[in-house]
C-alpha cells in the first residue's frame, strides 16, 4: 500500500475512533457533571435538595431503561442511524436544559429536558463498543477499544470537576451548553466517517414487551437504590417500587428465555467464560463505586482538605486511568487480554488494600499513590474485558452485547454507591453505639469512629478486588467464528 493510502487509512481510523470516543465521553460526563451543581440549581428554583435530585435521577433512570432497547434496535436498523439520531437528540436535549427552565421558571421543564437528553445519551452509549467491533480491523481493535472505553470512564470521573468549574466561574447552564458545540461537531464528523448503516431486518417483530419490562424494572431498581436513604428504606413508595423491580425484572428474564428474537439473549450466559467475563466487568465498576463516592467525603471531613485540593487529589486517578487505558490498547495484541486482566487485578487489589490504611494524618502522596494504583488497574482492565465480551458473540448481536457492557458500567456504579454508603453508615453507627460515642464526644474520637466506618467500606472494595483477581485468572479470550478470519466489520464499511 502506498504512503498516501496508509496515511488516508490512519486518518480514517483516527477520525472514526475519535467520533465514537466523543459519544462515550459525553454520555459518561453527563451522568456525573450535574451532581455538583445541584445545590446551585436548588437555590435558583427555590426547591428542596430532595426535589432537585430529580435532575440527576431522571437522567440515570432513563439511561438505564433505554440502553438495552437501543442496542437491540441498532442490530436491526444499523449503527449509523442510531448513532447520529442519538447525538441530535442529546444535543437538542442539552440545549433545552440550558435555555427552557429559565424561560418557564420551572424545575419540571429542566427534568423533562434531562429525560430528552438521556434518551439521546442511551442511544450513543449503547452502541459505541459495537461500532469498534463492527468497523475496526482485529489488529487495531484493542487500541481503538482502549481509547473509547478509557474516555467513557474518564468522562464519568471528570464530570464533578468540570461541573464545579463551569458552575463556579460561569453558571449552571454551561454544564449543558458545553454539549451543544460538541454534539454538532460529532454529528457532522459521524455523518462523514461512519460507514453506512446496513438494515438487517424489520422492527415489526421488535420485542416491545421486553422493552417495557426492562425499562420499568431497571428504572424502579435504580430509583430504589438512589432514593431509598432519602425517602426511607421502609417507606411505602420504596417498598412498592422494590417489589415492582423484582417482579418486572423476573418477568423480563422469563419472557426473554421464551421468545425467538429476544432483547437480551440469556442463552449466551450458559457459556461459563462469557458469564465470568461479564461478571468481572460488573465487579470492577461495583468495587470502584465505593472509592469514587466515599473518598471525597473522607478527604474533606477526616483529612480536612478543602474542596479544590480534594478535587486535585482525585484527578490523579483519572490521569492514571487514561494513561493505562491507552497503554492497554497498545499492549492488547502483544500481551494478550488475560495477562492484562491479571495485572489489573493485582493493581486494583493493591490499591484497595493500601487505601484501607488511611488515617487523619496520612500524607497526601500516599493517597495519590493509592489512587494511581486504582486508576492503573481500571485503565488496564476495561479494554481487554470489553474486547473479550464483544469478540465472543456474533456480528448479528453486537448492538445487544454492546448495550449490555454499557449497562454493566453505570448500573453497578449506582448500586455500589447505595451499598457502600449503607456499609459506611452501619459501621459508624455500630461502632459509635458500642463505644458510647455521641455528638458531644471529643472531635478526635468522632473522627476515629468515622475513619473506622470508611475502613469498613473500603474493606468491601478490597474483598471484591480479590474476587476480580480470581476471575482474571479464570477468564480466557474466545473469538467467535465471525471474526476468526481477522476481519472487523463487513466489506467496504470497515476502516
Amino acid at each position: 500500500m502506498s504512503d498516501h493510502g496508509t496515511g488516508a487509512a490512519r486518518s480514517g481510523f483516527f477520525l472514526l475512533v475519535f467520533s465514537i470516543s466523543l459519544a462515550t465521553f459525553m454520555s459518561g460526563l453527563d451522568g456525573t457533571i450535574v451532581n455538583i451543581a445541584l445545590p446551585t440549581i436548588s437555590e435558583a428554583f427555590h426547591v428542596s435538595s430532595t426535589t432537585v435530585s430529580w435532575v440527576a435521577t431522571a437522567y440515570l433512570l432513563v439511561m438505564a431503561g433505554c440502553v438495552l432497547v437501543f442496542g437491540k434496535i441498532s442490530d436491526i436498523i444499523g449503527f449509523k442511524r442510531i448513532f447520529l439520531t442519538g447525538f441530535v437528540i442529546f444535543t437538542l436535549g442539552s440545549l433545552a436544559c440550558g435555555i427552557l427552565p429559565d424561560m418557564f421558571d420551572s424545575l419540571t421543564v429542566l427534568v423533562g429536558s434531562r429525560i430528552i437528553q438521556a434518551v439521546g445519551g442511551a442511544m450513543i452509549c449503547a452502541i459505541a463498543p459495537a461500532m469498534v467491533t463492527a468497523y475496526i480491523p482485529m489488529e487495531e481493535r484493542g487500541k481503538a477499544m482502549g481509547i473509547v472505553m478509557t474516555l467513557a470512564g474518564l468522562g464519568t470521573a471528570l464530570g464533578p470537576t468540570i461541573g464545579g468549574v463551569l458552575t463556579q466561574y460561569l453558571s449552571w447552564h454551561w454544564i449543558f451548553f458545553i454539549n451543544v458545540p460538541v454534539g454538532i461537531g460529532a454529528v457532522l464528523l459521524g455523518a462523514r466517517v461512519i460507514p453506512a448503516s446496513v438494515t438487517t431486518g424489520s422492527l415489526a417483530g421488535f420485542d416491545r414487551a421486553g422493552a417495557m419490562l426492562i425499562f420499568c424494572g431497571l428504572a424502579s431498581l435504580l430509583f430504589v437504590v438512589s432514593e431509598g436513604e432519602t425517602m426511607g428504606w421502609t417507606s411505602p413508595v420504596i417498598l412498592g417500587l422494590a417489589l415492582l423491580a423484582l417482579v418486572t425484572l423476573g418477568w423480563f428474564v422469563w419472557h426473554e428465555c421464551r421468545i425467538a428474537d429476544p432483547l437480551l439473549d440469556f442463552s449466551l450466559f450458559k457459556n461459563r467464560n462469557f458469564l465470568a467475563t461479564n461478571l468481572l466487568l460488573s465487579l470492577v465498576f461495583f468495587s470502584f463505586s465505593g472509592i469514587n463516592y466515599l473518598l471525597p467525603f473522607y478527604l474533606k471531613y477526616v483529612s480536612a482538605y478543602d474542596t479544590s485540593t480534594a478535587g486535585l487529589i482525585l484527578t490523579s486517578l483519572s490521569f492514571a486511568m487514561m494513561g493505562a487505558g491507552i497503554l492497554a490498547g497498545i499492549l492488547f495484541n502483544r500481551a494478550g487480554p488475560r495477562l492484562l486482566c491479571i495485572a489489573a487485578g493485582v493493581l486494583l487489589t493493591g490499591g484497595y488494600f493500601f487505601i484501607m490504611q488511611l488515617h487523619p494524618d496520612t500524607p497526601v502522596l500516599y493517597v495519590v499513590l493509592c489512587l494511581v494504583l486504582i486508576g492503573l488497574g481500571l485503565g488496564l482492565v476495561i479494554t481487554p474485558v470489553s474486547n473479550m465480551v464483544m469478540n465472543s458473540v456474533s456480528k448479528a448481536k453486537q448492538g445487544m452485547i454492546s448495550s449490555l457492557t454499557s449497562l454493566e458500567r453505570f448500573v453497578p456504579l449506582t448500586l455500589g454507591i447505595a451499598m457502600f454508603n449503607l456499609i459506611f453508615l452501619w459501621g459508624i453507627l455500630t461502632i459509635a453505639t458500642n463505644h458510647n460515642v455521641t455528638l458531644q464526644s471529643p472531635v478526635d474520637l468522632q473522627i476515629r469512629v468515622a475513619t473506622a466506618g470508611f475502613d469498613l467500606a473500603f474493606l468491601g472494595s478490597f474483598v471484591l478486588g480479590l474476587i476480580i483477581l480470581v476471575l482474571a485468572f479464570v477468564v480466557r479470550p474466545e473469538i467467535h467464528p465471525d471474526y476468526q478470519d481477522g476481519s472487523g466489520g463487513s466489506g467496504p464499511g470497515m476502516i
